[in-house]
């Protein structure tokens, strides 16, 4: 720290945080290389374990059975759409309920506020939402799965601060001066401003739609509806692949190899997703965090 000078207790801490930091990073490091390295080698050097580092054999054949596999796409659809349709739906929630809560004006807002809070502790559990889901008529539906976590009351709490933190009372009370109505100023002013937020809450609400399985798992039984994470529980609990592929072969151990391989092709596929927005966001993505730790 440029400027200060550091005792020596708190030298030896930042050397220990340090040190930590660079063993977790080197232990992802290694994990993340692993799991691309053993996701392109040959189904026999997989089988037999002589892949440590990098490939052995640089074979795409997992992916190839990835992309052949017509239950894989059809997850892979159904999980682009939920996690599309499903963050929206979020972001408008979480947006509209907490720019509510952050007006001081808004009668009731204290008791809205108990209640909302008051569902992040109690809630009727799992059978009770179940026969809901049922009752409804939602069961094997989109809508079964969005529902459930339409929106989260921490995430309204994060951005209830980070609006009354960054959107000062005083530029209502200028736009109103102008005829500008809440509505208008909730388009026009808070949205634009919020840009931080909105993009963390983004990547939260994405990353909860995209590895979703348990609420598929319960509400779904139309295999066509099924997303990504539930075709691949099924793989990689199961060792469910095609049957073509594997009796294709006589080689047990390249059998072997190819299940090997279509798992970690799959995690690969499953993962990408991720890897590619968090770049984009991850400046937001503190920001956001340490709005929410230090005011709420």
């Amino acid at each position: 720290m440029k400027g200060v000078k550091l005792s020596t207790g708190d030298r030896l801490f930042y050397l220990i945080v340090r040190l930590l930091l660079s063993v977790f990073f080197l232990i992802t490091l290694y994990i993340l290389i692993y799991l691309i390295s053993i996701s392109v080698s040959s189904p026999v050097a997989v089988a037999e374990g002589r892949v440590v580092l990098f490939p052995v054999g640089f074979s795409l054949e997992g992916y190839q059975m990835v992309f052949r596999n017509k239950s894989i796409l059809s997850g892979l659809y159904n999980s682009v759409i939920y996690t599309f349709f499903g963050t929206i739906m979020n972001l408008a929630l979480t947006l509209v309920t907490a720019y509510a809560l952050s007006r001081r004006e808004l009668i009731g807002r204290s008791i809205i506020s108990f209640f909302l809070v008051f569902t992040m502790w109690f809630n009727g559990g799992l059978i009770p939402l179940f026969l809901l889901i049922r009752n409804l008529g939602l069961l094997n539906t989109r809508w079964a799965v969005w529902l459930p976590v339409s929106m989260s009351i921490y995430n309204v709490i994060i951005t209830r601060t980070y609006i009354q933190s960054n959107i000062p009372d005083e530029i209502f009370e200028a736009a109103s001066i102008d005829g500008c109505g809440y509505y208008r100023f909730f388009i026009q002013i808070v949205i634009p401003l919020s840009g931080a937020i909105i993009a963390v809450m983004a990547l939260f609400y994405g990353i909860v739609h995209w590895n979703a399985y348990f609420r598929p798992l319960i509400y779904l039984n139309n295999e066509k509806l099924y997303p990504l994470q539930m075709i691949m529980r099924r793989i990689l609990i199961a060792n469910e692949i095609g049957a073509d592929d594997l009796l294709a072969d006589e080689n047990t151990q390249a059998n072997f190899g190819r299940v090997e391989l279509l798992k970690y092709a799959l995690i690969v596929v499953a993962c990408i997703p991720l890897w590619s927005i968090y770049p984009f966001i991850q400046k937001y993505f503190v920001k956001g965090v340490m709005i929410g730790s230090i005011k709420g």
